[in-house]
């Protein structure tokens, strides 16, 4: 049979619940109320397996069975207000082996890698919305690789200049790094400051993923 799909949901205090599945990070999903992130995190499945597929773990997405809530916890400001999780859950407390760390980085390049093809893809002005707000796909872009230039991978001790995000050569580079500064502090067991090494891949992946989704959604081209 296949194994059930661990999941964590982070209950906000009045708007919003987050359903987060841990172990494929990126794959989070929010809803006025658990049942409801439940049921878009499981629609989210044939998007996310479009990213597992990149990671080079198509086959074992495919195998992946239930949705299990294995754990609830009290959410944070930013649950209620961006419908994003902040808090780990308690399996991301945990060093990571060797073979798992690899397995979460190529989730977290598959992240990145369905970002570039997105924007590559999608028109550069957005459809305006509910999900829009007033960002085209190039301020999408600098935003979202631009914090985890100067916030996420500091955590990791990875510094480069915002304008690494302008050069694609100089993002390579960047990414590798994060990567190896991940590795680093996995292998040594220490914290990315504040954050678990697991919950900030996992936050990196998902924001990554959320904004690349929400290009394709806002794409003007086949419109």
């Amino acid at each position: 049979m296949s194994k059930a799909v661990r999941v964590m949901v982070e209950r906000g205090k009045k708007k919003r619940s987050v359903a987060c599945a841990f172990d494929w990070p990126g794959w989070d999903r929010s809803g006025k109320t658990e049942e409801a992130a439940l049921e878009v995190l499981e629609a989210y499945r044939p998007r996310f397996a479009n990213v597992a597929e990149r990671a080079g773990l198509g086959d074992a997405f495919a195998d992946a069975g239930a949705l299990e809530v294995v754990e609830r916890v009290a959410g944070i400001g930013m649950t209620d207000f961006y419908g994003l999780s902040g808090v780990a859950a308690t399996p991301e407390h945990d060093q990571m082996s060797e073979p798992e760390c690899e397995r979460k980085i190529a989730l977290l390049r598959a992240a990145w890698a369905s970002l570039d093809d997105a924007a590559v893809r999608v028109s550069p002005e957005l459809r305006k919305g509910p999900r829009g707000g007033g960002r085209d796909r190039d301020q999408i872009v600098r935003h979202v690789v631009g914090w985890e230039i100067q916030d996420l991978a500091r955590k990791v001790g990875v510094e480069f200049p915002l304008e690494t995000r302008e050069d694609p050569e100089a993002l390579r580079v960047y990414r590798d790094a994060f990567v190896e500064g991940i590795r680093d502090y996995n292998a040594r067991g220490v914290p990315a400051r504040t954050w678990d090494v697991q919950f900030l891949i996992r936050r990196c992946a998902w924001h990554m993923l959320d904004h690349a989704w929400e290009m394709e959604d806002r794409d003007q081209t086949t419109s």
